[in-house]
């Protein structure tokens, strides 16, 4: 008996113990741009735009040279990111879906991440974070792929691929550019979209202060259309059309991730908060005048300007401020990373292509996160292996680049490494054998599929 208060105090100790550690797992938010040129911010060598938060970012932190994204379009790269794996593996390959109509109207409707897959905010629920999404989901608009269904506790955004900053004086007829508070209570905005997500999401931090947290926001800028606050533009006098509202919109999500950065060093939280800037894939020069510099090409394709994009990551005490990390990596790393800094057992994550970072980050492992990385969309794919890169087309012979010695790729080596080229191809090739068939590259109409997981199909000519 009179060890029944030692055994008591022994009880009480270890479950205050556990609660202090449960408190003690870093928050996490990823702050996602879109369509951002590669070398649109200071951190990446602009002298023109003003990004003086991120730039802080990035000293007190590291920066990723080789970061690398999915897939070189937004809906895709959302859906490897989001869950840890190459999203061709799943049949997400791309960004519309042609020759379908969803009973709505939309094909925006039918292009989600099948429900058999898990999200990184359901793998962080099982770790007790609070969630929440805020912005351009773009990764399904039907109900069963609504945010609040795919791990999220909290959304404030929108769930097609592109809408106006400013408040729609008309009620929009798609309901995925309609703006939408939890599940289905469409309401628009009163500002500038890109400050209101962020005024969102420190609403979230605030409510959840006490509690570890995983916050996405998934800006639209700098997408199309080419919306710039008039305050904003005035920064810029001597740039004119779309160069002027571009930097004009990246100095407002600039403003807008600081806003969430100092709200975290007003309640003492920016010590214990992994913060991530990053991008969907690269800038499409064409549409929104970024700029990708020093590589070559641009969204929408397999060239290094259409999937390196900028990538910072800061964790204070745990990742050494004004660094860099030269090895290529992933936005599919992000998963892994986040839920081993959450106290997960990354050993119990199966069947992923991402790696947990850490490690990596902090030297205890020398080698490469990844000796080969794949790139598909329908006929065209790429794939980089070590620092040789081979790019395949349709319409034409396959190109090959050293990346390290041709960073802008402009030196096509295929005709001087012809076994280079075969044993590469075949590679790519071998991968494609793993991979899901595209769920919406179809040719004909059909009758009926099915809704959950989206692989069969009944055509209406008879044929499966």
């Amino acid at each position: 008996m009179k060890r029944l208060p030692y055994l008591l105090f022994f009880i009480f100790f270890n479950l205050i113990g556990f609660q202090a550690f449960a408190q003690e797992k870093p928050n996490i938010i990823l702050l996602f741009s879109d369509d951002a040129g590669y070398a649109d911010f200071g951190f990446q060598g602009s002298k023109i735009m003003k990004t003086p938060n991120l730039d802080q970012l990035a000293r007190e932190g590291v920066k990723f040279t080789q970061g690398y994204v999915s897939a070189s379009v937004c809906g895709p790269s959302r859906a490897g990111l989001l869950t840890g794996k190459y999203q061709q593996r799943f049949g997400f390959e791309e960004n519309n879906v042609p020759g379908y109509m969803s009973a709505s109207g939309l094909m925006g409707d039918e292009m989600g991440i099948p429900l058999d897959q898990q999200t990184m905010a359901n793998y962080l629920k099982k770790l007790d974070y609070k969630t929440a999404f805020y912005g351009k989901w773009h990764l399904g608009g039907a109900d069963r792929f609504h945010p609040l269904k795919r791990g999220f506790d909290e959304f404030y955004g929108f769930r097609g691929g592109a809408r106006s900053y400013f408040p729609y004086k008309n009620i929009p007829k798609s309901h995925l550019d309609k703006l939408e508070r939890g599940f289905g209570n469409f309401q628009e905005h009163e500002g500038y979209l890109t400050d209101v997500l962020a005024d969102e999401a420190n609403a979230f931090i605030e409510k959840n202060k006490e509690n570890p947290f995983f916050i996405m926001v998934s800006f639209n800028a700098v997408h199309t259309p080419m919306d710039a606050d008039e305050g904003d533009l005035k920064q810029f006098p001597s740039l004119e059309g779309n160069r002027k509202k571009v930097a004009a919109m990246t100095l407002a999500l600039d403003r807008a991730c600081g806003k969430i950065m100092d709200k975290l060093k007003a309640l003492g939280l920016d010590e214990n908060t992994i913060i991530v800037f990053t991008n969907d894939n690269g800038g499409p020069t064409d549409k929104n005048a970024s700029i990708n510099k020093p590589l070559s090409g641009t969204k929408s394709n397999h060239l290094e300007g259409g999937i390196r994009v900028p990538f910072l990551m800061k964790w204070e005490g745990k990742i050494k401020a004004n660094s860099t990390y030269d090895f290529p990596i992933s936005t599919l790393d992000l998963l892994p990373t986040f839920f081993s800094a959450g106290g997960g057992k990354t050993d119990e994550l199966k069947d992923l292509d991402g790696v947990d970072l850490l490690p990596f980050i902090s030297g205890d492992k020398k080698d490469r996160p990844h000796q080969v990385l794949y790139w598909k969309k329908e006929a065209r794919g790429a794939i980089r292996n070590g620092d040789w890169k081979l790019i395949r087309f349709p319409d034409r012979p396959a190109e090959l680049y050293n990346i390290e010695e041709d960073l802008s790729e402009q030196n096509n080596l295929a005709a001087a490494y012809p076994e280079k080229v075969k044993a590469l191809y075949k590679q790519l090739f071998e991968w494609e054998l793993t991979l899901e068939r595209p769920l919406w590259q179809l040719k004909r109409s059909f009758e009926k599929y099915d809704l959950d997981r989206m692989d069969t199909y009944k055509h209406v000519d008879g044929q499966e």
